[in-house]
């Protein structure tokens, strides 16, 4: 019932922010292409530069499931480093460990990666790391723990299942999905990270 629930809570929200979050989503707004709600079909009126914003970086908040806090502190470090800040801030949030767990294919969403993470499944250069944030560095071996190799998820995950319905690997990752493993070659570049995200509004959102 709760993971019904869930399912229902991401469809909702997907059709509002007007992207598919889960596989489930996508299915649905293939059928339903507008908003959620008995005003879902009608014409809106034209949403000011704020709501645009404010959609934007929602968006790409829903896009890696985090918190308002942890994407205010994602941006305030894209701030500091130097080159782009919008390019800055997707790359950052890209290194976080439960989204290269999900573009690995280790897991079908990124709530699911988060949950691999938190319940300790998941090995950093051979120590457990239950921090979906954590940063994960150039070079570093992303893979399932020995224990955990054996267990339905993962033995579904090695087969290649969520393939079709996850990008292709980008080419910042080095997988081995057979083995469930993968490394982080180099830092990933804005044009690889496959996120929807007019970037440039969320950093006008953080700059207002």
């Amino acid at each position: 019932m709760a993971n019904n629930t869930r399912a229902r809570r991401k469809v909702r929200i997907s059709r509002a922010l007007g992207i598919a979050l889960t596989p489930k989503a996508e299915k649905y707004m293939e059928r339903r292409p507008y908003g959620p709600g008995q005003h879902g079909r009608a014409r809106k009126k034209q949403d000011s530069d704020y709501a645009v914003r404010l959609r934007e970086k929602q968006r790409l908040r829903a896009q890696y499931g985090i918190r308002e806090a942890q994407m205010a502190r994602a941006f305030e470090e894209a701030k500091r480093t130097p080159g782009l800040t919008g390019e800055n801030l997707v790359e950052l949030l890209e290194m976080r460990l439960d989204a290269l767990v999900l573009r690995a294919g280790f897991a079908r969403t990124i709530s699911q990666a988060r949950q691999l993470v938190v319940h300790r499944h998941i090995v950093v250069d051979g120590q457990r790391v239950d921090r979906p944030s954590f940063r994960v560095a150039e070079g570093q071996l992303i893979h399932v723990h020995e224990r955990s190799e054996t267990m339905v998820p993962f033995q579904v995950a090695a087969a290649g299942a969520h393939r079709d319905v996850l990008p292709a690997v980008p080419g910042y990752l080095d997988v081995t999905l057979e083995k469930l493993q993968a490394r982080l070659v180099r830092r990933p570049k804005r044009s690889e990270v496959p996120v929807t995200c007019e970037e440039n509004l969320v950093v006008e959102y953080y700059a207002r």
